[in-house]
């Protein structure tokens, strides 16, 4: 429940604006956690990189910080009509072990007629060269992911992490025509290998999703069904890799599993609501969007869930809920304030869907006008809550 009170409360809000109307639109990897700068990103914002070998110093003592000399191996840019050259010495502030040879990335930024150089980020043959292979930004980020897609679980742990930070930063849109070109018997390795990092577990589920076959549904199904752990990194990832293999019948498991069994933990019911969301924004017709309503629609028995769900379902458009909706308002289990701002809300919004051309306002707009004189009469001080921050675009 602590889960619930720590994120719940952010996600309800972002949900909020969502549920009255505004377009719902995912700039990143919808299940990639977010990454810091990539390489590239790092290598494009600074004015000089040099590959440099760690040469000597002078360790701190008193008040002194010391100070760290390194040798250039090799220029990779440098600002026009720089000095930088093979051979050069570069000092820096503060004293850094360290034994001859060892090789470390330089970044500065061009600080009027001198280089203010940033940490020495430490690098191996390996990494170096894939640092200075990698496309550039400017390139079209398919043509970009395909020379990633090469390095994801590379053993250079700098090199896997920095490959999947670019596969998250990038827009489903541009993941989707890549992942046709995944290895495939690699991502099944991966999803079920303890060694791989979780967080990455949620663009491995995608990717396979995306490319797979009806032969890696089991794979995926047994990591979903997998009660192992109380909270999982990335398990939303392999539900929504798993329901674009397996549309309806995928979901009915997961409504069995995961939205109506109530001993499911709240982080594995909540994943599944995320891949819910997937599917209605990026499913493509896979799952019809009466059945994801329908499944959405079950979590309203689950009071912790409650405010997002509502919120869903007003962006989803799902009307049939407002007799409901009124059934449940100060109900003991749904007597909380979060829950009944967002039924106004609900109804607000369902008073804003009028479809184009019609002559006479639908049924739900009167249902929903008629519940929010209702609510007004018997509790205004919510009302006057929830419509504070309540817009349509």
């Amino acid at each position: 429940m602590q889960f619930r009170n720590r994120v719940g409360g952010l996600i309800a809000g972002l949900a909020v604006v969502i549920a009255v109307g505004l377009t719902a639109v995912s700039l990143a990897c919808p299940f990639c956690s977010a990454p810091s700068l990539t390489l590239t990103e790092q290598l494009t914002q600074s004015d000089a990189a040099v590959l440099a070998a760690w040469s000597g110093g002078t360790p701190a003592k008193g008040q002194e910080g010391g100070s760290t000399e390194y040798e250039v191996v090799e220029v990779v840019q440098q600002p026009a009509g720089g000095k930088l050259a093979k051979g050069a010495k570069v000092s820096l502030v503060r004293y850094r072990a360290g034994k001859q040879g060892d090789q470390f990335l330089l970044l500065g930024t061009k600080g009027g007629a001198v280089i203010d150089w940033g940490s020495p980020m430490e690098v191996t043959p390996t990494s170096f060269a894939y640092m200075k292979n990698a496309p550039k930004p400017e390139v079209p980020t398919q043509q970009r992911l395909k020379y990633f897609a090469q390095y994801l679980e590379h053993a250079d742990q700098m090199v896997a992490t920095d490959a999947y930070g670019e596969f998250a930063n990038a827009a489903y849109g541009d993941i989707t025509p890549v992942a046709k070109e995944m290895p495939r018997e690699k991502l099944r390795q991966w999803i079920v290998d303890p060694q791989v990092s979780p967080s990455r577990l949620g663009l491995y589920g995608l990717l396979l999703g995306l490319c797979g076959t009806s032969e890696d549904i089991p794979v995926l199904e047994k990591k979903i069904l997998d009660t192992g752990e109380e909270f999982r990194l990335g398990v939303d990832g392999i539900m929504g890799g798993y329901l674009l293999l397996t549309g309806d019948d995928g979901l009915a498991m997961l409504d069995e599993k995961k939205l109506v069994n109530k001993q499911a933990p709240f982080s594995e019911t909540y994943a599944a609501m995320q891949a819910l969301r997937f599917m209605w924004q990026y499913g493509d017709g896979r799952i019809s969007p009466e059945r994801l309503r329908q499944s959405m629609r079950l979590l309203l028995d689950r009071p912790e869930l409650a405010d997002l769900v509502i919120a869903d379902l007003a962006r989803w458009k799902d009307w049939s809920v407002q007799d409901r909706m009124m059934a449940m308002y100060g109900q003991e289990e749904y007597d909380i304030p979060s829950i009944k701002r967002a039924v106004v809300r609900f109804m607000l919004a369902s008073t804003k869907d009028i479809p184009e051309g019609s002559a006479e306002p639908p049924a739900h707009i009167i249902r929903g006008q008629k519940a929010l004189a209702e609510l007004e009469a018997k509790d205004p001080k919510t009302v006057s809550e929830a419509k504070r921050f309540f817009f349509v675009k």
